[in-house]
């Protein structure tokens, strides 16, 4: 069977809202993170088939296939093309797995996967905000078709939030312990340095600015939001800016080019779940690999599912019997940050590090998406 490796994953930090970041231009931002990668695994970038990058609400500094302008400005070879993905939160995600397809069906070699937003210059459904102007006032109200299908009830995120920690029957308190636990696991993995072979500085931003001094006290004091309620702001993902990118290899590549893989991709998958709770799709899509793959949640040695909302993961949790003390054991991005189209990517680079920190063998990785999917990717640590 042929084999799609992860040579390598790096990230910018992540910058809070109108923080180090926040005025970079987002092909600024991909340029970055492109040109370090090339420099940092010393590939001929004139070798790379293609450059897949996640982005969501492309416009503006984002429009245009910033996967290309990005690739451009970063001064690499005009040759090499770029395509731009959305699958929503999960776009870079879909980037690796894309990128993994090429190389396993034989028809590339070198791929680069990655993902770019700056949510502080575009923030989120800012395309929503643009298509009111062409007498849309949602993605779904006037289609007929959907409406149809799911009535006219309330597509958001933080409908089906809501919903989740209703239906699992999850607290406030426990959403808000899960929220404190992120924080504290976050700052202590920055203390320890355990981002630090992942990150690429830009300008001034050198470290991650999300997480906060904060308590159990102070996000009792906060406000709902929604009236009745149990979600706060303190359980939710931060808006976040930065880039992230992996550079994706083939057996042959491997061996042409010099290259020592750091894992191997395992598996790869997507599933479906019910779009108006929109953000449990993690739950199906997981254990849809998990049968695919023959492994059981007790083979994988960590796992990385984006913290949309406290109530996503704590769900997961108890639908797929994971243990919790392996779920994102360095914070997550209630206190890290979730830039959009950049978090598959980032994600994934946290989860190789911490695998080879620590020794384990299988990671994996998912993440809740607009429209109710989710991505799972599995990935096998090489011994060095």
């Amino acid at each position: 069977m042929p084999e799609a490796y992860i040579v390598d994953a790096i990230r910018t930090p992540i910058g809070k809202k109108n923080g180090g970041l926040s005025t970079v231009h987002p092909i600024d931002l991909g340029a970055h993170i492109l040109k370090s990668l090339v420099e940092r695994t010393g590939i001929d970038a004139s070798e790379v088939d293609d450059v897949v990058f996640g982005c969501v609400d492309a416009i503006g500094g984002q429009a245009g296939n910033i996967a290309r302008m990005s690739w451009l400005a970063a001064g690499l070879p005009q040759h090499v093309p770029g395509v731009t993905v959305d699958r929503q939160c999960g776009s870079s995600q879909q980037a690796i797995q894309f990128g993994a397809q090429a190389i396993l069906s034989g028809t590339a070699d070198l791929i680069i996967a990655g993902g770019v937003q700056n949510m502080s210059q575009i923030p989120i459904s800012a395309a929503m905000i643009v298509g009111k102007e062409y007498g849309f006032t949602t993605p779904t109200s006037e289609s007929t078709s959907w409406t149809e299908r799911y009535g006219d009830q309330e597509v958001s995120q933080f409908k089906g939030a809501e919903m989740i920690a209703d239906k699992w029957d999850i607290s406030r308190e426990d959403l808000e312990k899960w929220a404190l636990q992120s924080h504290e696991r976050a700052k202590a993995a920055i203390a320890e340095g355990r981002f630090d072979n992942e990150i690429v500085p830009l300008g001034d931003a050198t470290v991650d600015e999300g997480p906060r001094e904060t308590s159990l006290e102070k996000m009792a004091s906060l406000n709902v939001l929604v009236e009745g309620g149990k979600l706060t702001a303190a359980v939710a993902s931060q808006i976040s800016d930065g880039a992230s990118a992996l550079l994706l290899a083939s057996e042959e590549a491997v061996a042409k080019h010099g290259l020592k893989p750091r894992a191997r991709i395992h598996h790869m998958s997507a599933r479906g779940d019910d779009p108006i709770f929109m953000l449990s799709a993690p739950i199906p899509a997981t254990q849809h690999a998990l049968a695919k793959t023959g492994l059981t949640i007790e083979d994988i040695d960590l796992i990385e599912i984006n913290e949309a909302f406290a109530p996503v993961v704590l769900a997961w949790i108890k639908e797929i019997g994971a243990d919790p003390a392996k779920v994102n054991v360095n914070g997550g991005a209630i206190a890290l940050g979730h830039p959009l189209g950049a978090t598959g990517t980032k994600l994934m680079a946290t989860l190789l590090n911490e695998l080879e920190r620590t020794g384990g063998r299988y990671g994996l990785l998912t993440i809740c998406e607009g429209g109710g999917t989710a991505n799972v990717t599995i990935i096998e640590r090489i011994e060095q």
